[in-house]
């Protein structure tokens, strides 16, 4: 039985989707990479992707960076 919680190419996987994350965060909201890292990874959303909650790491990127920014609108409150 393969243990998908350490498997290092699905830890390659969520490592790369969180970077394209944040990425698309920043330049969508105008942050910093800094603040849009810090904002990501006080979201729910980032660790629904670390489990693969629902199979949303499948999901494309930018739709994820709208959701994050349409259903936890909290974070932004002292961000630009």
């Amino acid at each position: 039985m393969v243990d998908l919680q350490h498997n290092p190419q699905i830890d390659f996987y969520h490592e790369e989707l969180d970077e394209r994350i944040i990425a698309r965060l920043a330049e969508v909201k105008s942050l910093t990479l800094d603040d849009a890292m810090d904002i990501y990874y006080r979201s729910r959303l980032s660790t629904q992707v670390a489990h693969g909650t629902f199979g949303i790491d499948n999901l494309d990127y930018k739709y994820l960076v709208d959701d994050l920014i349409e259903n936890e609108p909290n974070l932004f409150s002292n961000s630009p």
